[in-house]
């Protein structure tokens, strides 16, 4: 677009690389911290440190979208309920017996996963390219499981991680549809729903109670790896859809199983072939490019933007510089540039 030399899509993936590291990082401590416990218990903790965190934030932090609204109370629970309740319960209880390096690559299915649930739901495009690059993905979740070398009980672990991952895919595509409102806001419902209903099926199933220590752990793994990494993917989503966040997400895993290593667990062989598909796989994903021409119907909605994207180019009575948010306008025009699948380019593809 004439005048717009910055990438559509550059600032999107930068957030979604960020809520990578902050989630990758913790997969393995999750796993050191959470030895001995129920899942539901560290699930519980996990969540209820992104609602702490989220709560703690909103004072400093500028709003950057829409309040929630009651019309959002029936996909805030099936957020909620894929998100935080069976999702992280699955992973921890994978996690302890398929280990953390297995278990951090297993989580690049959930690229896989979303990409699948964005095409069939938002009509995000899916090409050749991204065809590869979830084959190439598919492969390397066998090549962990049949290299797993713990028996009937690490491949239970691994196959607990996997229905994660297809729940946290939900989770992702049920998110979509919230990526005009506050982040902070939906991770503090959605944490706050989750550990409420984890904690109270932990006290139910009478799982151990953690040490004041370990929960502090949780606590602070969950305030970064799931609150803060949760905002940063949420405003990823935003700017460059469902599929491409959750493929640039896939990186984090890498980082698990890096860390994994380093605490000494090394996996083998099929292990290691597995992550050089999946790094195949995250990295086509990542270079895809995307641009036709294409329509814009007439639409209002409040985010976060500026009047240098080609998208917002409505008049203010008083100068505004830099981002900022307010519901506005647009009018309907048609034109050709590269773009991701976000708020402004839900369009359908041949």
């Amino acid at each position: 677009m004439p005048g717009h030399s910055r990438s559509p899509i550059a600032s999107g993936v930068a957030l979604a690389a960020a809520a990578a590291v902050a989630f990758g990082l913790t997969t393995p401590l999750v796993a050191r911290a959470g030895a001995g416990l129920g899942p539901l218990t560290v699930a519980a903790l996990l969540y209820a440190g992104a609602a702490v965190v989220s709560l703690a934030a909103r004072p400093f932090t500028r709003r950057s979208g829409r309040r929630l609204a009651r019309g959002d109370a029936p996909r805030l629970g099936l957020v909620a309920l894929f998100g935080a309740v069976l999702a992280p319960s699955l992973f921890v209880a994978g996690l302890g017996r398929a280990g953390p390096t297995a278990t951090a690559l297993v989580l690049n299915l959930e690229a896989v996963f979303t990409a699948i649930l964005a095409r069939l739901f938002y009509r995000e495009p899916f090409g050749p390219r991204v065809a590869i690059a979830m084959l190439l993905m598919f492969s390397g979740g066998a090549l962990v499981a049949g290299g797993a070398g713990g028996g009937a009980a690490s491949l239970s672990g691994i196959a607990a991680v996997v229905i994660a991952t297809a729940s946290w895919a939900a989770d992702n595509a049920l998110s979509r549809g919230l990526a005009d409102a506050e982040p902070l806001d939906v991770v503090l419902a959605k944490g706050g729903i989750g550990a409420a209903t984890t904690g109270a099926l932990a006290l139910l199933a009478g799982e151990p109670a953690p040490s004041h220590a370990t929960a502090a752990a949780l606590l602070a793994f969950g305030a970064s790896g799931y609150g803060l990494s949760l905002r940063l993917y949420l405003l990823a989503q935003r700017r460059i859809g469902a599929t491409r966040t959750a493929s640039v997400f896939a990186a984090g895993p890498f980082l698990g199983a890096a860390v994994g290593w380093l605490l000494g667990d090394r996996g083998g062989l099929a292990t290691w072939l597995a992550a050089l598909a999946f790094l195949a796989g995250v990295v086509l994903h990542a270079t895809e490019r995307h641009a036709h021409l294409h329509p814009h119907e007439e639409a209002q909605h409040e985010h976060v933007h500026d009047h240098g994207e080609g998208h917002h180019d409505h008049h203010h009575e008083a100068a505004v510089a830099g981002e900022h948010a307010h519901p506005h306008r647009h009018a309907a025009v048609e034109h050709d540039h590269e773009h991701a699948p976000d708020l402004h380019h839900d369009h359908e593809h041949p």
